[in-house]
């Protein structure tokens, strides 16, 4: 059963990459707080499932507890919504993905943890790939970026900023993990992924009330739906990978960090994203490392 869930949560993280990137309009400034809106709502209602089927104890100071691991990770996700509209999803998903990589690292560093030899190896292969990701993508000469981008009807400009919110949302995402292994041994995790829900309820709303009600922007349904698509997606990945983990993390953990793998084919098949052979070699040594700390984690 475990493995089915993997799948099940592999195939709905990577379905919430590709709709979130679909519903990640260049020329619409308010899409991640959209995205933000729409994950909220979803969020939201299976918090009050949780909470009101399932009997998920949860206090105020609980949410408290959990709130500031909360906000890290929604930062860290606004950011990444922010930088589909800069570059593609075959290199975004990617770098975002390595935050694994720097988690490690960082619980290395500050925690005290060890790693063994293959695990400092997957880590050096992700640094590897990301670093090589970004130096691709800055030194590639404008017209071959412009041939292979006129498959996908979509030009992106080589920016400084293209390549950070992706890196951002990498480092602030394991800061996220750092804080959660800390909390985590006050709180149980089904409580922990409520507060989290809750919190992300809390910001759609304020992000509602700023862009409907202060910034006075119509919704349309055509527009908007695949954000929602992607914040279902999201949902039921999370859900799924809480009980595939719970069941076999050993085996489950490594397919389900495989994800962004999925993300880039998807990109090709349906966003027509073309990426040069550097570009694919960097995500494949990305993707290696990346497989590596899956399996220990």
């Amino acid at each position: 059963m475990w493995f089915w869930l993997a799948i099940v949560a592999l195939l709905c993280w990577s379905g919430s990459d590709l709709f979130s990137k679909i519903g990640s309009k260049p020329d619409d400034k308010h899409s991640h707080l959209k995205m933000v809106m729409a994950v909220g709502l979803v969020m939201g209602l299976h918090a009050l499932y949780e909470i009101v089927i399932v009997g998920t104890p949860i206090t105020m100071g609980d949410f408290i507890t959990y709130l500031p691991v909360s906000m890290l990770y929604i930062i860290s996700m606004t950011i990444g919504y922010i930088g589909l509209r800069y570059i593609e999803l075959s290199i975004s998903s990617p770098i975002c993905n390595s935050s694994g990589a720097i988690a490690a690292l960082g619980c290395f560093i500050f925690l005290g943890q060890r790693m063994s030899g293959l695990q400092t190896f997957a880590v050096l292969l992700v640094c590897i790939g990301v670093v090589g990701l970004g130096f691709v993508e800055m030194k590639e000469d404008k017209e071959l970026r412009v041939k292979r981008q006129s498959t996908a009807n979509v030009k992106y400009t080589k920016s400084f900023l293209a390549i950070l919110l992706p890196i951002l949302y990498c480092i602030i995402d394991a800061a996220g993990t750092l804080a959660d292994s800390l909390v985590l041994e006050k709180l149980n995790e089904n409580t922990a992924n409520v507060a989290y829900e809750l919190t992300f309820l809390f910001l759609g709303i304020m992000a509602f009330i700023y862009v409907v009600v202060i910034k006075k922007e119509k919704l349309t349904v055509k527009r908007e739906s695949p954000k929602f698509v992607a914040a279902i997606f999201e949902t039921a990945g999370q859900f799924a990978y809480i009980f595939a983990v719970g069941a076999n993390a050993i085996a489950a953990a490594p397919v389900i960090s495989s994800y962004c793998v999925a993300s880039v084919l998807w990109s090709r098949i349906f966003l027509k994203e073309k990426l040069s052979m550097k570009h694919y070699a960097m995500i494949i040594i990305c993707v290696i490392g990346i497989v590596i700390l899956g399996t220990f984690e």
